[in-house]
């Protein structure tokens, strides 16, 4: 039985759809349902093992918020350098049609579920009337039953859409401690393309719990490149679920930077559905002070010719914990997959803790695939090399560290924004303290 963290939250029902979908009210009512019955996953959950629940269920939040329509926020906080596109804004959970920016541009669709649940509610029906039916997922059911609104992104058929979309997820102070819910939509037609922008943000202070499901659905021979940046306030907590298919000849590539947030989550569920479909990630949290980031990739190879390649690094510094669990399964079938995954790692404080599980299971023949994950320290031997070449061993440090993350974002061609997120990653490094420093060494 529900009680503790979800409570409140489940406290007035499921949000209603109106009238206008039946199906919908039916998806969130088995939604609460499972909650109430099955309540949050205890810590023999092999899901959650490594990120404990009990703290949270501790938290009492507020349910949405009542005045998020008019909750100041500094633009100054999204504002990327290099992109200049349709710009979606939601500040705790909420649109912001003031702070958006949507031009019309042939072939692309951007809105809200709200208003498509007013226009057109069939036309969402496949991506809201899913349910989940694992206790593990009991974020995904609280986004079911609680989540009103997102942002809604289609790209017609044969469309390539130039500029880059740029969809903010932001959390602004309040008066309470506030749980918000957001359901996000990105939809691609056969031969598709299209570059996306998932940017968290956050004024700092403020104690609130976000929870995101994003569903992705790339069409046959589409490609969809999008680039993930989880910067939220670093006294906040931020849940997120992406899911994405994909068809025939479909690409999907992500760019995913995990460093915001006091408690992230993540969960990452790609399936590969169709034949030659390809997934390519590139991934880092960094991590300091008592910052925990739990990131969980599941891929399913499900039809012939299928890959993907997998690169994630994590850095934890001072008392934070990063844990990693990347499982590929190659469905029978499935022959002539090419699966591939690499998780580096580096610990820069005897007090951090960073753990990695790599998973292989395959079920079918002829298929290449490796996988390998590491957890170590900074190259003596390289800090030595810089630090004869007359740097500090501050900068040294930055340097390697900087280095070693760069795999998540050296490959976006966009010079502004690529230069962004080398600045957002230099702000994240660590930074030597004097107890730290080796005898003989200065700051």
């Amino acid at each position: 039985m529900a009680g503790g963290f979800l409570e409140p939250l489940l406290a007035d029902g499921a949000v209603s759809a109106g009238g206008r979908a039946a199906w919908l009210d039916e998806a969130r009512t088995h939604a609460l349902q499972q909650l109430a019955r099955e309540g949050m996953p205890g810590p023999r959950n092999e899901a959650w093992k490594y990120s404990s629940l009990r703290a949270l269920d501790q938290r009492r939040y507020q349910r949405g918020d009542a005045g998020a329509s008019d909750r100041e926020l500094d633009a100054r906080l999204f504002d990327l350098p290099g992109v200049d596109g349709p710009c979606l804004v939601f500040v705790n959970g909420a649109f912001r049609a003031e702070l958006s920016n949507l031009p019309a541009i042939d072939g692309l669709e951007t809105g809200t579920i709200s208003d498509l649940l007013e226009s057109n509610p069939e036309s969402l029906q496949r991506f809201l009337a899913q349910s989940w039916d694992d206790v593990s997922e009991v974020f995904a059911r609280l986004n079911t039953a609680l989540a009103a609104d997102g942002p809604v992104i289609r790209v017609a058929a044969g469309k390539n859409i130039a500029p880059v979309v740029h969809v903010v997820i932001a959390g602004a102070a309040a008066s309470a401690d506030l749980a918000w819910h957001l359901r996000g939509i990105v939809e691609l037609g056969k031969g598709a393309s299209l570059k996306l922008v998932e940017h968290h943000v956050g004024e700092a202070g403020q104690q609130h719990l976000g929870n995101l499901l994003s569903q992705v659905s790339v069409g046959d021979g589409a490609r969809l490149d999008m680039l993930q940046i989880q910067h939220a306030a670093e006294s906040s907590s931020l849940v997120r679920r992406t899911e994405a298919t994909l068809d025939a000849d479909a690409v999907f590539h992500l760019r995913s930077i995990e460093a915001g947030a006091q408690w992230m989550r993540h969960d990452l569920a790609v399936g590969l559905r169709g034949d030659r479909a390809q997934f390519v990630s590139r991934g880092a949290f960094a991590l300091r002070n008592r910052q925990h980031s739990d990131t969980r990739l599941d891929v399913r190879h499900a039809a012939r010719d299928t890959a993907c390649d997998i690169v994630w690094r994590g850095v934890a510094d001072q008392r934070s914990r990063g844990v990693f669990h990347g499982a590929i399964t190659v469905a029978p079938g499935a022959d002539g997959s090419d699966a591939q995954l690499s998780n580096k790692n580096l610990l820069l404080s005897e007090q951090a803790e960073i753990d990695t599980q790599p998973v292989l299971e395959i079920h079918a023949d002829e298929v290449k695939a490796a996988h390998g994950a590491t957890v170590g320290q900074l190259d003596e031997a390289a800090l030595f090399y810089l630090r004869s070449r007359g740097l500090s061993v501050d900068e040294a440090r930055s340097m390697l560290t900087l280095a070693f993350c760069r795999v998540a974002f050296d490959s976006i061609e966009n010079d502004a924004l690529r230069e962004h997120m080398d600045s957002l990653m230099r702000e994240r490094l660590p930074r030597m303290t004097e107890a730290l420093l080796e005898p003989g060494d200065s700051e």
